[in-house]
């Protein structure tokens, strides 16, 4: 459930940190705003996602298979 909750902080700061940009940049739309947060979690979850990315993604584990 930790894991989860840090999960969900990581996305959340992403989210807030592309709405930041483009409200002080001079955006006002709420729609575009929102879809700017959801710009900044894209590559978050897209490398959640992958299963070969051993640093951040889910990672696939093999069987323990005896030679």
């Amino acid at each position: 459930m930790n894991n989860l909750k840090a999960i969900a902080a990581s996305w959340a700061r992403s989210f807030f940190a592309g709405l930041l940009a483009c409200y002080l940049a001079g955006v006002t739309d709420p729609k575009m705003l929102v879809s700017a947060g959801i710009a900044a979690v894209a590559p978050v979850i897209l490398r959640w996602l992958n299963p070969n990315d051993y640093a951040f993604g889910k990672v696939y584990v093999k069987e323990n298979q005896e030679h």
